[in-house]
């Protein structure tokens, strides 16, 4: 569906109004403990040093330190942008950012929220009740960040749903009204909980497709000590040099998150709420033409696989139209002409990210990595991926949104 060109003031702009589809933020992990319930606090006292160290183990796996010192060099004080407001805009500005989507952080500046509560929302060796602490923790700074520029941030409450589903429909409607208006972030991986396609979790999809509250799930997350061994050894650096385990972890860390889409489509989530929003974010998108091909041979080959029982009629469509549908790619890290993939995929599904402040994102070269993404694409497809697509999925207002692109956003011959 084509985008509507905008107009500001009148006139045709020669800007795109882009949106950042995955964005992170978050506070250093010492100045979470005034955002936690006071009966929590003893026990955040308690896990800060246990957070710090594992974050800087995590950081030493996941960026090697060398590299990761030479890319902040000379922007040491946009990174505080983390959790700095100003510095925060300044940033936006830069990229041509009207609007960021904002997940927790997760390795980047040691600002990820307490107790496990971030993105990944881990199950083992977790105290429930000390992540939803986190969570509420993170959810009210957010609130607060957002609200400082409520017209360019959409944030997302952290709900782990895996634990209790009437607690969750009691924060998904507590986000709403506190301005957490881009919608949920839930863990991708369940562990040896119910994963997504019981219907015990049927109450969380209703009320999200009821306030419009659109659900996240980020990729990262993997049974990490499968790649990178125990704990204990990436913590005291006395494990196997793993040569080779980098190379598995990228080439499977998608597989992980798109569970989440693969159990939703077949358990009938999305037929039975048809208007129910899901975005999967980050972690390229070359790998979704397959996975769509690879849901419809299984729909459409049934007759052949009758033996294994009816898995089909309660579906209305194949897997891909669902996905074409509901769900949403959060596309940072886009490879140069990864935006062709539209073709493919659905011109509807792609909304660009820039992934700030995370190294693997485009930021600080932004402008530049958007333009090699968009290769090939015309106009109206370029303003979809940066910006049509995500204003429909998280129903914005563009021409209120017009003066601040044709103010900051990226210019249209620079793409063409």
């Amino acid at each position: 569906m084509p985008v509507e060109p905008l107009t500001c003031e009148g006139t045709l702009m020669d800007r795109y109004l882009v949106i950042s589809s995955d964005c992170h933020a978050g506070l250093e992990p010492q100045h979470y403990r005034n955002y936690v319930d006071p009966k929590f606090r003893d026990a955040f006292d308690e896990a800060l040093p246990h957070q710090v160290r594992s974050t800087k183990t995590m950081e030493e796996s996941f960026l090697i330190s060398d590299i990761n010192a030479e890319w902040r060099k000379g922007y040491e004080t946009l990174l505080t942008g983390a959790w700095d407001h100003a510095e925060r805009m300044k940033v936006m500005d830069g990229d041509g950012v009207a609007v960021e989507v904002i997940f927790p952080d997760g390795i980047t500046e040691q600002n990820a929220p307490p107790f496990g509560a971030g993105f990944s929302m881990p199950t083992e060796g977790v105290d429930p009740e000390l992540q939803w602490a986190g969570s509420h923790a993170h959810n009210r700074w957010l609130a607060e960040l957002v609200s400082q520029a409520p017209d360019r941030r959409l944030g997302l409450a952290c709900i782990p749903v895996l634990w209790d589903i009437d607690q969750s429909v009691r924060e998904i409607r507590l986000a709403k009204e506190n301005g957490l208006t881009g919608g949920i972030v839930i863990p991708p991986m369940w562990g040896s909980l119910p994963a997504y396609h019981h219907p015990r979790y049927d109450p969380i999809w209703e009320v999200c497709q009821d306030l419009d509250m659109p659900i996240h799930v980020h990729i990262g997350p993997s049974p990490i000590q499968e790649y990178f061994g125990p704990m204990k050894e990436m913590q005291s650096g006395t494990g196997p040099d793993l040569k080779g385990a980098m190379g598995a972890y990228l080439s499977e860390v998608v597989f992980w998150s798109s569970r989440s889409i693969t159990f939703m489509i077949w358990a009938g989530v999305f037929e039975r709420y048809p208007k129910l929003k899901f975005s999967i974010v980050e972690g390229a998108i070359d790998w979704v033409p397959d996975f769509l091909r690879t849901l419809d041979v299984r729909y459409t080959d049934s007759p052949q696989a009758q033996k294994l029982g009816d898995y089909i009629s309660h579906l209305s469509m194949k897997p891909s139209d669902y996905f074409r549908r509901n769900v949403r790619l959060g596309a940072a890290c886009m490879s140069p002409g990864d935006g062709k993939l539209g073709e493919s995929i659905g011109p509807d599904c792609i909304m660009w990210g820039s992934d700030y402040p995370h190294p693997e994102g485009s930021w600080p070269y932004t402008q530049d990595q958007m333009v090699k993404a968009m290769a090939g694409l015309s106009e109206d497809e370029v303003a979809a991926q940066l910006g049509g697509n995500a204003v429909k999925f998280y129903n914005l207002d563009a021409k209120k949104l017009a003066p601040i692109a044709a103010r900051i956003g990226p210019d249209k011959s620079a793409f063409h």
